[in-house]
C-alpha cells in the first residue's frame, strides 16, 4: 500500500461577511498517496483556488480534518502552519516569483537558506545542482532570471519548489503565462518528475493538461466530482 501524503476529511470553507455566508467548499474528501498525479479542474468560482490555498496551508478550513503525513494541521497556529508548509509543500505558480537581482542558483537555494534545518553550504550546493539537473537547467545556474525565457524561468521555479524535498508539489496554473508549445514542455517536465516518484496535485483550467494526470478530479460549486482515469475510460470504451 502506498504511503498517504495528504488526506482531507469533510473539509469545508465558509467566508463570512456581515450580510452573507459563502460556502466555498463543502464536505471535501481527498486522499493523495506517494507518487500520485492528481489534477483538479472546474469552472471559474467553483472553489479551485480555495482548495489549493487550504492544501498549501495558506488558509485554514472552517471545518473538517486535514492530515499531512500523519499530522492533523487543520487547527494549527499560523507559525506552526508556516513551518510545515515550508518543509512539506512545494509550490509552482503561473507567475514565477523569481528574484531578478540574484542568480538562478541562489533563487533555488532560498528555501534551504531560510529553513529551520541548518544545512552546510556543500549540502545546499548538492541539492540545488540535483534540482537543476532534474529540470535540465544546469547550464543556466549563474544567469539572472531576467536573462531567461518564460519557459526557462518556470523550470527554475519548479527546481526551487523541489529543493526542500517536499511531500507534495502543488501546481497552480503553471502554464498560464506561457505559449502553448512552452506550456507543453513544462507539462512534459512535470510528467517526467511524476514518473520518477514526485507526488503532484495540479489545478488547471485546460482539459488537455488535466488529462495527463492519473487521477482527474472536477470541482463544481465547492464539491468534488470524480472522473475516471484515462485507463478506466479506455476500458469502458472497449466494453461498449
Amino acid at each position: 500500500m502506498s504511503e498517504i501524503k495528504i488526506q482531507m476529511r469533510n473539509i469545508s470553507k465558509v467566508f463570512e461577511t456581515e450580510d452573507m455566508e459563502t460556502h466555498a467548499l463543502k464536505n471535501v474528501n481527498l486522499t493523495i498517496s506517494a507518487g500520485d498525479y492528481v489534477s483538479i479542474s472546474g469552472p471559474s468560482g467553483c472553489g479551485k483556488s480555495t482548495l489549493l490555498s487550504l492544501l498549501g496551508l495558506l488558509d485554514m478550513p472552517s471545518g473538517g480534518d486535514y492530515i499531512i503525513e500523519g499530522t492533523n494541521v487543520a487547527n494549527l497556529s499560523l507559525d506552526d502552519a508556516a513551518e510545515i508548509r515550508n518543509s512539506k509543500i512545494g509550490f509552482i505558480f503561473q507567475s514565477f516569483n523569481l528574484i531578478d537581482e540574484i542568480t538562478v542558483f541562489d533563487n533555488i537555494a532560498l528555501p534551504l537558506r531560510y529553513s529551520n534545518k541548518k544545512l552546510s553550504n556543500a549540502d545546499i550546493e548538492q541539492r540545488v545542482n540535483r534540482c537543476l539537473e532534474m529540470v535540465s537547467m544546469t547550464h543556466r545556474s549563474q544567469h539572472k532570471p531576467n536573462q531567461l525565457s518564460g519557459g526557462q524561468q518556470q523550470r527554475i521555479a519548479i527546481a526551487r519548489a523541489l529543493v526542500a524535498e517536499p511531500a507534495i508539489l502543488l501546481v497552480d496554473e503553471a502554464t498560464g503565462n506561457l505559449d502553448s508549445n512552452t506550456g507543453d514542455q513544462i507539462m512534459d517536465v512535470l510528467d517526467e518528475l511524476n514518473q520518477k516518484g514526485t507526488t503532484i496535485c495540479m489545478v488547471t483550467h485546460e482539459s488537455r493538461y488535466a488529462d495527463r494526470a492519473t487521477t482527474q478530479l472536477k470541482l463544481l460549486d465547492g464539491e468534488i466530482l470524480t472522473s475516471p482515469s484515462p485507463a478506466e475510460s479506455k476500458i469502458a470504451v472497449h466494453a461498449c
